[in-house]
């Protein structure tokens, strides 16, 4: 009971934060350059600084070899689930414009703006190095995989579209914060000193990015509209997807490895299954938009699971008792 009262306060606090975003944007408080300018300042500098100090505070290179065994399951819990939603959209036939959408929200996270402040609401700042775990494979899996069956997905594409809609773009696969692990993980692996100024001044910028990145999340559920919301079929489809096949390789993934005698902390899989059940990419109706796709449904999609991920978590918060 205790745990389930600890999650569900923790998620409210989130909520919280979400509906004073949402309020001051309905309010027209928060102007549109100041949406793009918070998404500018969390993706290209607190996000960056905050996991360079992350990695650096909770991290040993000892402790970094020990999570190089985290990061082979969990790139094969997203694997399974590129064949699982490949499975489901064939069962179910999706029409063309919803497929790469229905695939990027069964497989693909908002690590960013929902994970991490949620992450560290539940289990504390000890669980960022394995929310960097979930981080690095949902980051690859996004760029590297997700955008491709966005781009595939194209209703209007013709020969030459669909040659400069699947032309790689090495920079989307190296965004700013994936750049500061890097840059830390190497970092931490020669042993260099960080001056105490530097520390605590990048750790200053770096917890702008909780509440910032909760705050852009009710902007973003004001523009969508809560009237916008349906529930046919392939919202539902991609709703459970995310909510309940997504988590569901998870836990099994976890249950292999352990059943093959590897060591997984309970922080650690409880950080993971958790990652594994948050909202849909924050981005997805702008990648969706860009291939011509149907951006309605990945709106819909988006706001629903941000709105019902409050539900969620808690319900999987009991689960992850008996794991």
């Amino acid at each position: 009971m205790d745990s389930l009262i600890t999650s569900i306060s923790s998620v409210l606090e989130i909520v919280l934060v979400i509906g004073l975003g949402f309020y001051l944007r309905s309010k027209r408080r928060l102007s549109d350059d100041f949406k793009n300018n918070i998404s500018f300042l969390i993706m290209n500098v607190a996000l960056p600084l905050s996991i360079f100090v992350s990695v650096l505070t909770h991290l040993t290179r000892e402790k970094l070899a020990n999570l190089s065994t985290g990061l082979v399951y969990v790139l094969g819990s997203f694997v399974a689930g590129y064949l699982v939603a490949w499975l489901i959209i064939k069962i179910f036939n999706i029409r063309p414009g919803r497929r790469g959408t229905f695939i990027n929200m069964a497989v693909n996270a908002n690590t960013i703006f929902i994970g991490l402040p949620l992450s560290i609401s539940l289990f504390g700042e000890e669980s960022i190095s394995y929310f960097l775990i979930y981080y690095v494979a949902n980051t690859i899996s996004t760029w590297a995989i997700g955008v491709f069956f966005i781009s595939a997905d194209d209703p209007t594409k013709n020969t030459n579209s669909v040659q400069k809609h699947n032309t790689f773009n090495w920079r989307k696969l190296l965004p700013a914060p994936l750049v500061g692990l890097i840059i830390a993980l190497i970092w931490l692996s020669l042993g260099l000193p960080l001056p105490s100024l530097i520390n605590n001044t990048f750790t200053m910028v770096g917890n702008l990015v909780t509440p910032l990145a909760l705050i852009y999340i009710g902007i973003i559920l004001s523009d969508a509209g809560l009237k916008s919301i349906r529930l046919d079929r392939d919202t539902i489809l991609g709703l459970l997807a995310r909510f309940i096949i997504s988590p569901a390789i998870m836990i099994g993934a976890i249950v292999l490895f352990k059943a093959s005698g590897s060591n997984i902390p309970n922080l650690e899989s409880s950080t993971l299954i958790v990652q594994s059940a948050v909202p849909g990419l924050a981005v997805l109706p702008l990648l969706v938009g860009e291939s011509h796709g149907d951006v309605k449904y990945a709106t819909n999609l988006v706001t629903t699971s941000t709105i019902l991920f409050i539900i969620v978590i808690p319900i999987l918060m009991e689960i992850l008792r008996f794991i």
